[in-house]
């Protein structure tokens, strides 16, 4: 698909409303509400009493794949990883789930969580509770994140998991599925939001599109039915609305913002990997990649103004195969965006060892990992030391 960019002035406005440094006294550490429920105003997450939350966060993958819980189980204890996240200064986890995982609630298989024998036999949705649960101790905010409809490793454009919905599973379940897992965590007051749907892109030859009424193909009218059901069980939550092509693409926003009947609930969500920009010829027209595709949301006042949350990025922790020049090129300018314009950002990803799916053999490394293959520390210390310089909040409202 290709990306369709305003006029040059626009590009240059939405780089400087990226990066601008609010007026009022920065503060050196990431926000932890000490309330619920969280709100939206202008290009900030605000907790009841007006104070802004900077989501810090991280991903933690494998209940979307077909093991249908969160990866690590089998080497660590729920209560030491959660515990590792938190001492890390990290205040939120996204966790994906798949359609199937919800639907079906399997048994996991026991050696996934052989390390927490308290969940053996346990169901998928059980094991997740135990999760939530585990997180919201440790005083961190959780957002679940429907990553896919068939369970499995994302993304690409064939794996039939592109759009919202799919054959085996249409639309329909797709929001009775949000309505149910909403409804089954609304009095977990440390699940602050929905992430509708992860990297809408190409499926099968059918492309996605934005507000032109293709109920077929149009995501921000599906994300409004989704995202209005998401809050009719549940109107405290945050809706997260990611944008098109694997989430890279948010200019449809510009003309077209995502409504919902709730105000104050909706965030944007972006996504970054080398791969998607241009990382290899400097910052300034990595930056304006940003800017012009995402980044602009940021600027106050205007009619679209909405907080971003880069939900997914992510670059080499432990280099092999595969890891070049680009992934410091790239993990130099994500950063350095991040910092300047202060966005709210999740790390891709905690685990260390990868969980089964297409491409992937469980217990292998992953070496995007933040943590070893042993679940028990940090893969590279300083690579983790320079992802938490990202948890500073620099502006406020």
């Amino acid at each position: 698909m290709m990306f369709h960019y305003r006029r040059l002035s626009f590009v240059v406005a939405a780089l400087a409303a990226a990066i601008t440094v609010a007026s009022s006294p920065a503060t050196t550490a990431v926000a932890t509400p000490t309330t619920y429920p969280l709100h939206t105003s202008g290009r900030w997450i605000l907790r009841p009493d007006g104070q802004r939350v900077k989501l810090a966060s991280v991903n933690w993958s494998g209940a979307e794949s077909p093991e249908f819980v969160v990866g690590g189980l089998d080497r660590a204890t729920i209560g030491h990883i959660a515990g590792w996240i938190r001492a890390n200064g990290f205040n939120s986890v996204r966790i994906p789930w798949s359609n199937e995982m919800y639907e079906h609630n399997p048994v996991v298989a026991d050696r996934y969580v052989r390390a927490n024998p308290e969940l053996k036999g346990k169901r998928a949705l059980d094991v997740l509770d135990r999760v939530v649960d585990a997180l919201g101790r440790a005083g961190l905010m959780v957002v679940l994140d429907n990553h896919v409809s068939r369970a499995d490793w994302c993304c690409n454009g064939k794996d039939g998991n592109g759009l919202w919905y799919t054959a085996a599973y249409p639309e329909s379940h797709w929001i009775a599925d949000w309505r149910g897992i909403v409804t089954r965590y609304r009095n977990r007051p440390q699940v602050v939001a929905a992430e509708l749907r992860n990297e809408i892109r190409d499926a099968g030859g059918v492309s996605p599109t934005w507000g032109d009424g293709n109920p077929r193909t149009d995501w921000a009218a599906a994300a409004e039915r989704g995202g209005n059901a998401v809050l009719a069980a549940n109107r405290n939550l945050l809706v997260v609305v990611g944008g098109l092509n694997y989430q890279t693409d948010l200019t449809g926003a510009y003309h077209r913002p995502i409504r919902l009947k709730v105000g104050g609930r909706l965030v944007y969500a972006a996504h970054a990997y080398k791969w998607e920009y241009d990382v290899n010829h400097g910052y300034g027209p990595f930056s304006k990649q940003l800017g012009a595709r995402w980044g602009y949301l940021v600027a106050q006042g205007k009619p679209y103004t909405a907080p971003v949350w880069v939900s997914e990025f992510g670059t080499c922790i432990t280099w092999t195969a595969g890891c070049d020049k680009a992934d410091s090129n790239f993990s130099n300018g994500i950063q350095r965006y991040l910092r300047e314009g202060d966005i709210d950002w999740a790390y891709w990803q905690l685990n260390g060892t990868q969980s089964a799916g297409t491409g992937r053999q469980h217990g292998a490394l992953d070496y995007y990992g933040l943590l070893n293959t042993a679940w028990t520390g940090a893969a590279n210390a300083a690579s983790v030391a320079r992802i938490k310089a990202l948890e500073k909040m620099t502006q406020r409202p």
